[in-house]
């Protein structure tokens, strides 16, 4: 366990505040997957915890981890839009906002608000430069083939943040042509926001591309921890764009993820008071609205598998769950390994206890 008390980053002011948590019983976040008697695997997890002043919390591993932020930073990309009036002058509203900052499963609520989003702006399917990719949630990629329409561009998860994009370039009077690039003043705005937020000079991210073709940055996970703490905390001040960030998301799961998704399930099962965003392979961020406490998660294999376990530990550890755990998130705290006859092999557990159930 790391045992840093504070860190520095930029202008952030560490105070040393310490909020009254017990992190004890969690001495690693490492996922155990087992079979029979013996540890089949091991993966192992950094996280960082940190407070909207600069406060490092509580960490593990390396919470000064860079890593590359992938889909976790959604709602920062899409801010500059947000902050500009853009949203309203597009004639989108609070639906369109959410579908901008999520990792969508691809289902028919999904792929219609984006294809409506890009028809509000003159353009269509083939202006987005993500590429096609299956429904990430299983109604989804059933209700497709079951449709016998063509997998298209409007199913990828980005449909909405590239959408998005597309309606920053239109309402500023930029070209729409290359708006993927880093050198578009779209990216240029992007870049800079997750920047300011995360309390860090453009310069200091490390950039390449992403799955969907625009730009990721890479970035301490302490940082994305520090950036989701102030965003949740503007928000709670009253500042207009992280407010409609905010409030679209936690207002709208199922558009942020789909049925069955871990982020809609969580955001759906705290009312609102958790705001949650998954990030491709093993990163996930996310922030407690009324504490202004950020979190940052990174499966250091990037294996998915052992993605939700330590995000709901640490959440039990800060009391921000629901208790007893729903249902919906039962099978997320923990997971058996089953053989191709469907019988119970081993299982996927936290440490040595299941969260959310007795040792």
């Amino acid at each position: 366990m790391h045992t840093s008390s504070a860190f520095t980053v930029s202008s952030a002011r560490p105070t040393g505040e310490r909020f009254d948590l017990s992190f004890d019983a969690l001495p690693s976040l490492d996922v155990l997957v087992s079979r029979g008697a013996l540890v089949e695997s091991r993966h192992r997890v950094h996280a960082a915890v940190v407070s909207a002043d600069g406060t490092l919390v509580h960490a593990w591993r390396d919470p000064h981890l860079v890593s590359w932020w992938r889909s976790c930073a959604k709602p920062f990309q899409v801010l500059p839009f947000v902050q500009d009036g853009g949203m309203a002058r597009v004639g989108w509203g609070q639906d369109e906002l959410a579908l901008s900052c999520a990792s969508h499963g691809g289902e028919p609520e999904h792929v219609a608000l984006a294809a409506s989003m890009l028809a509000r702006l003159g353009l269509e399917e083939g202006d987005l430069a993500c590429g096609a990719h299956e429904p990430l949630t299983a109604r989804g990629a059933r209700l497709l083939r079951e449709s016998g329409h063509p997998l298209s561009r409007l199913h990828n998860n980005c449909s909405g943040k590239h959408a998005a994009m597309l309606a920053r370039a239109v309402d500023a009077s930029w070209s729409t042509a290359g708006y993927e690039r880093a050198d578009h003043p779209v990216q240029i705005a992007a870049r800079a926001a997750v920047a300011e937020w995360a309390l860090m000079q453009p310069a200091a991210l490390e950039l390449a591309i992403d799955g969907c073709g625009v730009p990721v940055f890479g970035l301490p996970l302490a940082n994305m921890a520090l950036a989701f703490a102030r965003l949740v905390s503007a928000a709670s001040r009253g500042d207009d764009g992280p407010a409609l960030v905010v409030n679209a998301m936690t207002r709208n799961p199922f558009l942020v993820a789909g049925t069955d998704r871990f982020d809609t399930l969580l955001m759906e099962a705290c009312d609102g008071r958790v705001l949650c965003k998954i990030g491709a392979e093993g990163v996930h961020t996310l922030a407690l609205l009324d504490r202004g406490i950020g979190i940052a998660v990174k499966v250091e294999d990037g294996a998915p598998r052992a993605q939700y376990l330590p995000v709901l530990a640490i959440l039990t550890q800060l009391g921000a769950l629901p208790d007893p755990l729903p249902e919906t998130l039962r099978d997320f705290s923990s997971r058996v390994v089953r053989n191709t006859r469907g019988e119970v092999v081993g299982d996927i557990q936290f440490g040595d206890a299941r969260v959310g159930h007795p040792a």
